[in-house]
């Protein structure tokens, strides 16, 4: 049964279901969008919960989960070549959990202004008539049938939005998607986990959980660890096929001055594009915000990218052609060029249970990629069942074995 909102979890600043003294503690390790949405999932659920992360959000240092570009999506059409038809199937589940939860969150106004999370119109564009790529075809009938808000298809977006015509989009779709602040979520994220009974440690691990399960538990007195780090799983789950895809996002004033204001998110996605370094990608961050992108540079660890290095000026010109008016386009001068490296995984999203040792208590959710904030609710629920399974003795099994397969969704245009 899907995870739904006010059933299951609830905005509200007291847990959904209160713990007792005997009521099972849960240590979720990682303080980013997926951490912090797992968290919440199992305090309304009636666990305690602690939450151990080396980093908080803050507007100085930066989590990945507040430079991210938080735009929802669909699942690709075309995802990694790790990727099979299962997999896929538990993208799609999972990013319509967040969706409907996102949405209803949106959906009341004093909760949508503290969130930052609004539902506004997403336009996607490509190169083509829709069907004449089977593919996007698929695709389309899927997202119209799978309950989005305000599905649109229609060449005339193309001239509605003002986008140059001889940049080569011929046709496009518009829906309702999430569309979020991540400065704003994260902390309002972190508030309400602490508010619902959250105890908050700061402490980097580096050492394989594996090895120091038992010594961790003891320590913190926790019935079962939830690993919902993103880069550091290649250490924390001793997982080498844990890599970055480097991304970078330049942010303009969108106050409708320098050029018409942008209200609606404008994309040609990497499932789109003739090639991945055609992405455009553009969002309305806030009422003042806009933000340009995007890039994806496998196995980059450096974060050295200025508004001069040479993939970041591509980037911004091929914006400029899509949307001409972003020419005159004016800096945000106190944050103008947002930076950060996807956690991806060689063999897709890891929400599963530890497997190299028999009886281990603990669940790892990591993997997300670009991909955290439309996943996040969902990936919550399998955690949740993870560890109720655990709980409940149950021996661990793979994925596969247990719901038909891993997850993934390859959109690294989100940052």
């Amino acid at each position: 049964m899907p995870l739904t909102f006010g059933r299951d979890i609830s905005p509200l600043r007291e847990p959904l279901r209160k713990p007792s003294g005997n009521s099972p503690h849960i240590l979720i390790i990682g303080g980013g969008v997926v951490g912090l949405v797992s968290a919440w999932v199992m305090l309304d659920r009636g666990y305690r919960v602690t939450v151990l992360s080396k980093a908080w959000a803050s507007d100085e240092q930066r989590l990945t989960s507040q430079i991210a570009g938080a735009l929802w999506e669909y699942p690709p059409a075309v995802c990694g070549q790790h990727t099979d038809a299962i997999s896929l199937a538990h993208s799609k589940r999972w990013c319509m959990t967040a969706y409907h939860i996102w949405d209803a969150i949106a959906s009341i106004p004093s909760v949508s202004r503290e969130s930052g999370v609004r539902m506004m119109p997403s336009d996607f564009f490509f190169p083509c008539k829709i069907e004449e790529d089977p593919r996007q075809a698929s695709k389309m009938a899927e997202i119209m049938a799978s309950g989005v808000r305000g599905f649109y298809r229609g060449s005339d977006i193309i001239e509605d939005r003002g986008v140059d015509p001889s940049y080569g989009a011929v046709d496009a779709y518009e829906l309702m998607a999430p569309i979020i602040d991540t400065d704003k979520a994260m902390h309002w994220l972190t508030s309400l986990v602490e508010s619902k009974g959250a105890r908050f440690v700061t402490e980097t691990i580096r050492e394989d959980l594996i090895k120091i399960e038992d010594s961790l538990r003891a320590r913190f007195n926790a019935d079962v660890i939830v690993n919902c780090t993103g880069l550091q799983s290649l250490t924390l789950a001793g997982d080498p096929t844990v890599y970055p895809i480097r991304g970078g996002l330049i942010r303009v004033i969108n106050d409708g001055t320098a050029f018409p204001k942008v209200n609606a998110a404008l994309t040609i996605t990497a499932d789109a594009a003739h090639s991945s370094n055609e992405i455009v990608f553009l969002v309305p961050r806030n009422d003042n915000i806009l933000l340009i992108g995007g890039i994806t540079e496998p196995r980059e660890w450096d974060l050295n990218l200025t508004l001069e290095t040479p993939i970041i000026r591509r980037m911004r010109e091929r914006c400029e052609k899509f949307l001409p008016g972003l020419k005159d386009a004016q800096l945000d001068p106190d944050y103008p060029l947002a930076q950060g490296l996807r956690p991806f995984r060689g063999s897709n999203v890891r929400v599963e249970r530890e497997l190299r040792r028999a009886g281990s208590r603990i669940v790892h959710s990591y993997g997300h990629g670009g991909a955290g904030w439309s996943l996040s609710f969902g990936c919550a629920q399998d955690v949740v069942a993870l560890v109720d399974e655990t709980l409940s003795g149950v021996p661990a099994r793979p994925m596969a074995g247990r719901l038909g397969g891993r997850g993934r969704m390859e959109i690294t245009a989100s940052l």
